[in-house]
Formats: C-alpha cells, structure tokens, sequence
C-alpha cells in the first residue's frame, strides 16, 4: 500500500496557484473536521498587499490538488470565482463549522460534501 501524507505546517504561507502556473493566493490555515476526521477548508488568502487588504476564502479541500514534484497546491477554481464571491477577513471570521456555511461553501465552488 503506498500511503502519501503532507504535513500541514510546511504547506501554510505557500502560494497557491492555478492549472496555467498563475499565482491565485496564500494558503492561512488548514481547518479540520474533528467529528469526520477530515479536512474541511483550506483557507485562501486572496489579493493585498503584504497581507494587508486580503480576503480569506474557505475553500474546499476537494478544490486543490497537491503537486508532490513542485512541492505546492494546486487550485481548481478560476480567480473570477474568488473576485465574486463573499470572503472574509482576519479579524472577522465566520462560524467555519456553522452547517449553512459549510454547505454554501462546498456548493459555491462545486464540490462534493464528504459528510453525505
């Protein structure tokens, strides 16, 4: 059995880009699903300046890839989406396991819940 695992830590402050190589934004955290023991949310941090005037975005783990040759994720979703969409900010963040947002968040970007 070939069993690949990622330590979370290495993988927070890196970029996250697109298919095409393009910069999309930071990853802040990694939010777990205690009750399922699951990844629940990557959190996106988009645009700004030096982490000044970014939004956050809670982004499904279905939603990024991860690149073992490159060492990075991959995102699945086209800057457009992010630019349209509601995020939030560092100092004010939702109630991530609150289960209307969850399910807004997981059909926003079209992923499939993994709690069904």
């Amino acid at each position: 059995m070939n069993t690949s695992v990622l330590s979370a830590s290495t993988r927070s402050g890196n970029w996250i880009v697109n298919a095409s190589g393009e910069d999309v934004g930071k990853l802040e955290d990694i939010m777990l699903d205690l009750d399922h023991g699951k990844v629940a949310y990557a959190v996106l941090s988009v645009g700004g300046f030096m982490g000044m005037g970014d939004k956050l975005f809670a982004l499904p783990w279905e939603s990024l890839q991860v690149d073992t040759a490159n060492k990075r994720l991959i995102c699945n979703v086209p800057k457009e989406k992010f630019e349209a969409s509601d995020g939030f900010d560092k100092s004010n963040w939702p109630n991530l396991a609150d289960p209307s947002f969850r399910d807004r968040t997981y059909s926003q970007y079209g992923a499939k819940p993994y709690w069904n």
